[in-house]
């Protein structure tokens, strides 16, 4: 990236916060913090392994972001996203629905990223296991 706003940047995670590998049947965070420096959207979607494609579940699109209806945000601003077979109590907004027995991995993407962003001021966490 040259040029802040403009275009779109990626990042993907195909292992959790301890370099193990995503389980398909356990449930993980991703903390996305206050204000994503962006000037479009932000979004985080989960893929099957062996397709490369959208992870097929029960929701229509394996995504959420920043202009997901309903998400919950935390006090500060920030957010939490859920992947896993079920959702946690009370954050179904902001959860991805993954299959066990099938692999996936998550992309996050910002559109229209901005300079905190192209300087790797600004990150969110890494997948975190939660249970």
């Amino acid at each position: 990236l040259t040029r802040a706003g403009a275009g779109s940047d990626y990042v993907s995670a195909f292992v959790d916060s301890t370099k193990q590998p995503l389980d398909r049947s356990k449930t993980y965070k991703l903390h996305i913090p206050p204000n994503p420096p962006v000037k479009d959207f932000w979004a985080a979607t989960i893929y099957d392994t062996q397709t490369r494609s959208q992870l097929q579940t029960s929701q229509p699109f394996p995504t959420i972001g920043s202009q997901t209806e309903g998400i919950k945000k935390n006090a500060d601003g920030s957010c939490d996203i859920y992947f896993g077979p079920k959702p946690p109590k009370g954050f179904e907004n902001n959860w991805l629905e993954t299959i066990p027995g099938k692999g996936w991995f998550s992309v996050f993407r910002m559109y229209g990223p901005l300079q905190p962003w192209i300087d790797k001021n600004w990150r969110p966490s890494e997948i975190e296991l939660v249970e």
